[in-house]
């Protein structure tokens, strides 16, 4: 559940670090002051800059750039020449940092009980600032550069212009006024804090008084109150808050708040969300502490030292649900990332994993590794990059483990929807409902232009209220744990997989009905029945110590040893069926499921029961030495009785690519407990629709899609990669992944095994007709006369399967790309030409629609992206018009569905097309031929024919359809 996810190999120590909220750049400095921007999901370096010295490609660069501009020598010695010394920070700035430091400042904000009257977790956009520009900030000691990554150009902005004194950090301000938007603030070597313009590129205001040393660090957040603060660290040791609500203003300002926080000086400062509570502020310094500060009194809550005599470089805020009671990263100066626990758990700091184990032994055999510097990624908490003296390293942390929350059937009538979650063993309810107050993306998104398509397409939040309850009944347990519901909704489960143990409560009066010791659980899809795999962990072995003779040969044997102890141990283990009665009770149907020997590695609830197995391949030396330290590291639970490598779970996300996919996934019979069908590659999960028509199978890379009525048939898979989870909504499936939302819309068709089905199922029917006519009348009942033929035999046409992605939100803003190549007019035409036309026009009206930016996107076809909620998500499904999403800190979500493109499409694929064709005329004319596409492949031409802008391009083919369907009636008749 641990593994590398990107590795690149450095010559020099990287010293700095930064992250990109939406696209998958790093940016690096090293100790020789070079800066590179590093894409880590394809292995490539995009830009590279010598900060330190004077780059001479970024200097003849510029001098071509002046002599395009006419200027034939430049009148001083450019900026570019000017040598920018030793780096301080680096970072990237646009409309997506923008947007998401808004964001963390304001949800962590919202959290406080204090709060709710004057924030809210949602908010509007703020105005695009950078224009598509994609900033490179480099903080230099005698300069900062400001690189556009997509036209590569730069401005260098030297002390010179900000008082000749050094800078040491930076931070953009998050709220200022519109003329000088946006706002960067320089924390410089005399204790003073400068704020440039970007726009004019001066200096535009200055905090004094404060500091009496040089300034290491800047961040800004939002107080419960609703008011924006910056905080600065130096090396005084000082913390000091200052305002940053003001509007353009050029005085001098002074601190509202100022506290002793370290002794030698403030290494760093982060911002800590707190569920339910006030946001936080941690600090380490130089005094190899760490302090966490309350955020409304300022006062001290809690002072540690993460790591005896070894002082803390780096710190962030952790939120992930493979380990709930681990709040805080930090490293040293060593091979670990340490993770500190919460106050209320032991408030030990333990390591979170070993680098070392992760990286090739081949990359740096004779040098021990050290960590200079760490960085988590602020929209997906599972990735955590840390600067070696090796290189960079990208580690993922169980990218699948989703938040300890489950929602509730809601009763008919009601909009008050509910989701039970634990928070630190405590079982809670949260209630939900859109908020009262008028919201522009509910009803419509606006009026339509004279061209048809629609104003104001960007979606703003949908306000939520939501309420959170105490249960009172207890939880036995604090560690990891999997929520799960009843078919019925009458009963939950929930699974500690790392104890091993599960119970089952009684929702209405959260009594316990069943508990035991399992560490998997899967239910019946059509009935209040589940299955268990009871099991038990194997013993810890014990961390051999550091300085042992052939260490590495005793870590793998003690490894293989380990395996093969849990392999005994789960092949004892036997997959065990219960159901729940109607008095409560419980009661065993089967012991013991499948005849297979290999152990249970998972089990995946449906109209089937899905059952894996363990399939035997070798472990390698240096897996086997990676197994033992990441087991010997307890992470959740009591003592050493979980990690985050507790059990092999056999997902192909753990598997190299290379590695071939076995098949050990068997489909189980809940009534006769038979196996149905051969064995499949075993899916990371599985969604069933809960009126068994569809089923989806999710693997790393595609999701399969099958049809389960009249008969079971493969209608073929999605390209959607790492998806987490997702819901059926009558032939609509809305699926996670770790940085998107996305809708399947799904449509069996129409084929001959359905037709030969449908005609074996008639006979028998007129058989048992017969038969109980001969049972009541005898056999005079089998005589018949011959008479003018009143039975009409229904002619089915055969229509292929529909497969329609649209991508509902993500975090990026979505591109604007031109729906289509748009051909010149010809006043005349030749016959290829006019054939090239043609096909031209077919191919734009049977393209695949791919929501989100896709080349073959019309404009108002489907709205632009929503913004995805931040981490693990559950989706819970759609409710008053909306899809609603519960993350990692219990938060309830909604996504608008009210855009014409979407609505028309969910509508059809409910079943309601005659809504359908209504909402059609929302949306622009030239996209009905579109929908009536759409529409035709779910089945309903008839209606497709009624939408308003449909051409005849279109609606000759289904009028044949139709024509063709009546004559088949005529001649029957």
């Amino acid at each position: 559940m641990l593994r590398l996810r990107a590795f690149r190999a450095t010559n020099e120590k990287i010293v700095k670090i930064a992250v990109h909220p939406t696209h998958p750049w790093l940016v690096t400095a090293d100790a020789s002051d070079h800066v590179s921007v590093w894409n880590w999901e394809h292995r490539q370096v995009i830009y590279e800059l010598k900060a330190g010295g004077v780059d001479q490609r970024r200097l003849v660069g510029a001098k071509l750039e002046k002599l395009a501009e006419g200027e034939s020598e430049p009148k001083g010695k450019p900026t570019e020449a000017i040598r920018g010394g030793s780096v301080k920070q680096v970072t990237f700035f646009d409309d997506d940092v923008r947007f998401w430091q808004l964001w963390r400042n304001r949800s962590a904000a919202a959290e406080a009980p204090t709060a709710v009257n004057h924030l809210t977790s949602a908010f509007a956009s703020p105005a695009p600032s950078t224009k598509g520009r994609h900033f490179l900030v480099i903080c230099c000691e005698n300069k900062a550069i400001f690189l556009d990554l997509v036209t590569m150009r730069g401005r260098d902005v030297p002390k010179q212009e900000l008082d000749n004194k050094s800078l040491l950090c930076l931070e953009f301000l998050s709220r200022s006024s519109a003329g000088d938007s946006p706002l960067v603030a320089f924390g410089g070597s005399d204790g003073v804090i400068r704020v440039l313009s970007m726009i004019t590129w001066k200096l535009v205001r200055r905090y004094t008084g404060g500091h009496k040393g040089s300034i290491s660090c800047l961040m800004t957040f939002m107080a419960s109150s609703g008011e924006a603060l910056l905080a600065s660290g130096a090396s005084d040791g000082l913390l000091i808050l200052w305002s940053a609500d003001h509007g353009q203003d050029s005085r001098e300002l002074v601190p509202k708040l100022s506290l002793k926080a370290h002794d030698g000086g403030v290494v760093a400062v982060e911002l800590s969300r707190v569920i339910g509570g006030t946001p936080q502020l941690i600090t380490i310094g130089a005094d190899k502490t760490l302090a966490i500060w309350d955020t409304i009194s300022f006062k001290e809550l809690r002072r540690i030292k993460p790591v005896p005599k070894l002082a803390c470089h780096s710190v962030v805020s952790w939120c992930h649900p493979r380990a709930p009671n681990l709040d805080i990263l930090t490293c040293v100066k060593d091979s670990y990332i340490w993770a500190i626990e919460h106050p209320t758990y032991s408030a030990l700091t333990r390591p979170l994993c070993d680098l070392s184990s992760l990286v090739p032994q081949v990359v740096a055999p004779n040098k021990k590794l050290r960590v200079y510097c760490m960085v988590a990624h602020p929209l997906q908490p599972h990735l955590v990059a840390t600067g070696t003296n090796i290189g960079i390293i990208v580690s993922e942390f169980d990218a699948r483990s989703l938040p300890p929350v489950v929602p509730l059937l809601t009763p008919p009538g009601s909009r008050e929807h509910s989701a039970v979650y634990i928070v630190e063993r405590e079982l809670k309810l949260l209630n939900f409902q859109l908020s009262n107050t008028a919201n522009p993306s509910l009803g419509n998104n606006g009026s339509l232009s004279e061209t048809g398509k629609l104003k104001g397409d960007s979606f703003e939040p949908l306000h939520v209220k939501q309420i959170k309850k105490h249960i009172s009944t207890p939880v036995p347990h604090d560690s990891y744990s999997v929520l799960s519901v009843s078919s019925s909704g009458k009963y939950l489960a929930i699974v500690w997989p790392d104890i091993p143990y599960f119970s089952i409560y009684k929702v209405s009066d959260w009594s316990i009905v069943d508990s035991g010791s399992a560490r998997l659980l899967a239910w019946d899809t059509c009935c209040d029945r589940f299955a268990i795999l009871e099991s038990a962990l194997p013993p810890r072995m014990p961390i051999l110590p550091k300085g042992s003779s052939s260490r590495k040969a005793k870590e793998a044997a003690a490894a293989a040893a380990q395996a093969a102890a849990a392999a005994a141990t789960a092949a004892s283990a036997n997959v065990q069926v219960r159901i729940l009665l109607d008095d409560g009770t419980s009661n065993i149907l089967m012991r013991s499921i499948g005849s297979r020997s290999e152990p249970v590695i998972g089990l995946h609830g449906g109209a089937l029961l899905g059952v894996a197995y363990r399939t035997s391949r070798r472990i390698s030396p240096g897996s086997a030495t990676a197994i033992s330290t990441i087991q010997s590291m307890p992470l959740s639970g009591f003592g050493s009785s979980g990690s985050f490598a507790a059990f092999d779970d056999g997902f192909s996300s753990n598997r190299s690519p290379s590695e071939a996919v076995p098949q050990n996934f068997q489909l189980f019979s809940w009534e006769t407990f038979q196996p149905v069908g051969g064995l499949l590659p075993q899916p990371e999960w599985t969604a069933w629709d809960q009126t068994v028509e569809y089923c989806a199978f999710a693997y790393q890379h595609y999701i399969v899609i099958s049809s389960l009525r009249p008969q079971y048939r493969y209608l073929g898979d999605v390209a959607i990669a790492y998806a987490t989870g997702a819901v059926w909504q009558r032939r609509q499936l809305f699926v996670a992944t770790p940085t998107t939302i996305e809708c399947v819309f799904v449509d069996a068709g129409v084929a001959p095994m359905d037709i030969e089905t449908r005609k074996m199922k008639e006979e028998m029917k007129l058989k048992e007709a017969q038969a109980r006519a001969v049972a009541e009348h005898g056999e005079l009942a089998l005589i018949t006369v011959d008479g003018p033929q009143t039975a009409t035999q229904e002619r089915i046409t055969l229509r292929p399967p529909i497969l329609q992605v649209v991508r509902l939100a993500s975090f990026q803003h979505a591109p604007s790309v031109p729906p289509f190549l748009s051909l010149p007019k010809q006043s005349k035409v030749d016959g290829d030409d006019a054939t090239m036309l043609k096909e031209m026009e077919e191919r734009k009206v049977n393209e695949l629609a791919v929501g989100g930016g896709g080349v073959s996107v019309a404009v108002t076809r489907f709205p632009t992206e929503q913004k995805r909620p931040v981490g693990p998500l559950i989706v819970v499904g759609v409710r008053d018009g909306v899809l609603w999403l519960i993350d990692r800190y219990m938060t309830a979500h909604a996504l608008s569905l009210s855009h014409p493109g979407i609505r028309c499409r969910c509508l059809a694929a409910y079943g309601d097309a005659v809504s359908a064709v209504k909402w059609a005329t929302r949306l622009g004319r030239e996209h009905h031929d579109d929908l009536a596409q759409f529409m035709l492949g779910m089945g309903y031409a008839t209606e497709a024919l009624h939408l308003p802008g449909i051409s005849k391009r279109s609606a000759l083919p289904i009028l044949c359809l139709i024509l063709l369907w009546l004559w088949c009636l005529l001649v029957v008749f």
